[in-house]
């Protein structure tokens, strides 16, 4: 099992899903991702897969999983291993593809 820490940005990304009634459904499919981060980050349903244009801190390797697919705006989950060989860090809870957007504005 893993420990699942949370960056500023993510912990607020997943405030607004709590926060906000209309994204229930969600909150919910985030809430399941995060679950199968923490026992098994290469569940099949994750799709997890390394993501090519960002790095973690010292160049960690940094993942995708889907939270949702198919959806319009179908929400993903950014993180990177460590700190330390057995926590998964998130660091972002987004809609895809808006992330890169989000980075840079």
């Amino acid at each position: 099992m893993f420990e699942i820490k949370f960056t500023s940005r993510a912990k607020s990304d997943f405030e607004g899903l709590q926060n906000n009634a209309a994204l229930k459904k969600r909150l919910k499919a985030v809430q399941k991702t995060i679950g199968y981060l923490q026992t098994n980050p290469r569940h099949p349903s994750l799709n997890t897969h390394k993501y090519e244009s960002l790095n973690g801190p010292n160049g960690t390797s940094v993942f995708e999983a889907y939270a949702e697919n198919n959806t319009s705006g179908a929400y993903r989950v950014f993180w990177y291993y460590g700190p330390g060989q057995s926590t998964i860090t998130i660091f972002s809870i987004t809609p895809h593809p808006c992330f890169a957007q989000r980075l840079s504005g």
